[in-house]
């Protein structure tokens, strides 16, 4: 089992909200480490019997939490202060999760650092929402897009109807983006689903189209954390437990 080195940081992908999903060296890590600072996403399970101290830098509706340049100044300095520390993030650390940003911020810093992929969402809500992002015939690829961005153009491609769009972080500013695709060529009809807490008890699965999402979405409440798969790949598979 890896032991968790002192004055060095971890960026450990909690994968996609489930305690169980998480990769055995991270749990590891965790097991050894003698403080982890912890993204909202992660599940506290995950933590709440081991013996370390936890720092909570979650950015939530309402509550931003440690500012990002805060939280390279804390792991730089607990790592200074020879402790092991676990910084865990949802998903994974490099997808769409500012990892990168911690990583080129420790390396400045001198600071031994260590990446640990992990599951990310945009990958397993769909499988868990019995999604499949890819299939023969159907959808020969996909693309993961985030839809917050400082301009608020995300970096959507024109239409292309083999190839799945997952979008992440999309629920606040929908009504902004989603016209956007339709200006693309992305047709009305086109099947789009939402899901809602991936790999957690409370999933839900939200399976509407492009042109109805936004009365489909406000009529079921739908809320962050969801991500969006659009594509004929949408419509495909079997209904997921909690599906609206």
């Amino acid at each position: 089992m890896p032991v968790a080195q002192k004055g060095h940081v971890y960026l450990v992908g909690a994968g996609p909200g489930s305690v169980d999903l998480i990769t055995l060296r991270g749990w590891s890590l965790l097991q050894t480490a003698d403080v982890a600072v912890v993204d909202a996403l992660a599940d506290p399970a995950l933590f709440q019997h081991l013996p370390l101290h936890i720092i909570d830098a979650g950015k939530r509706a309402g509550n931003h939490g440690l500012q990002q340049a805060q939280i390279h100044e804390k792991l730089i300095e607990l790592a200074h202060q020879g402790l092991a520390v676990v910084r865990l993030k949802g998903g994974d650390p490099f997808v769409l999760g500012r990892g990168s940003e911690e990583a080129l911020a420790l390396a400045q810093a001198g600071v031994p650092c260590e990446v640990v992929p992990g599951v990310s969402s945009a990958l397993a809500a769909p499988t868990l929402a019995g999604i499949a992002l890819t299939h023969r015939g159907v959808a020969e690829g996909f693309s993961v897009v985030s839809a917050h961005v400082g301009d608020g153009r995300p970096p959507f491609g024109p239409y292309h109807e083999r190839l799945t769009l997952v979008v992440v972080m999309g629920v606040a500013n929908r009504e902004q983006w989603l016209p956007q695709l339709l200006a693309l060529g992305y047709p009305p009809q086109l099947p789009m689903a939402w899901i809602t807490w991936a790999a957690r008890a409370e999933q839900t699965v939200l399976r509407t189209t492009l042109g109805a999402c936004l009365s489909d979405a406000r009529s079921a409440g739908l809320r962050s954390p969801s991500i969006a798969v659009i594509g004929p790949v949408a419509a495909m598979g079997q209904p997921a437990i909690g599906q609206l």
